[in-house]
């Protein structure tokens, strides 16, 4: 099996149990690669609430991958909020949703940051 490449840490085979080809099969949403700023709100495991600052790296209609300061382990819950600039209410404008809940569903640990796999609990689509 061939070592994956991610971010600057290099994924060994141990550390993943599928193939690219098999989790592209099984994709619902393609993602769509982006750089883009989001706050974090969560609590850590002594129940203390945090807002931390970080970046999503690509987002599809079911999940975010999202990078990180902080280490969580897989399976908190987490909420994005991508920040925008206000829009006046208007009836051509779509109203969109800032803030989505999600689980952390998976963690890559690096030496500069943590990836975060974040599942939507509502698709946006």
């Amino acid at each position: 099996m061939a070592v994956r490449s991610h971010g600057s840490r290099k994924l060994q085979p141990e550390d993943t149990r599928e193939t690219v080809a098999d989790t592209d099969e099984r994709r619902r949403w393609q993602r769509l690669p982006v750089a883009v700023p989001v706050f974090v709100r969560g609590a850590d495991s002594t129940g203390k609430e945090f807002i931390e600052f970080a970046t999503a790296l690509n987002i599809s209609a079911g999940g975010a991958l999202v990078a990180m300061r902080r280490f969580f382990p897989a399976s908190s819950d987490v909420s994005l909020e991508f920040p925008a600039a206000p829009v006046p209410e208007n009836r051509l404008i779509p109203q969109s949703s800032r803030n989505l809940a999600g689980d952390i569903i998976r963690v890559v640990n690096s030496d500069r940051c943590d990836l975060w796999g974040v599942r939507f609990r509502r698709p946006l689509l």
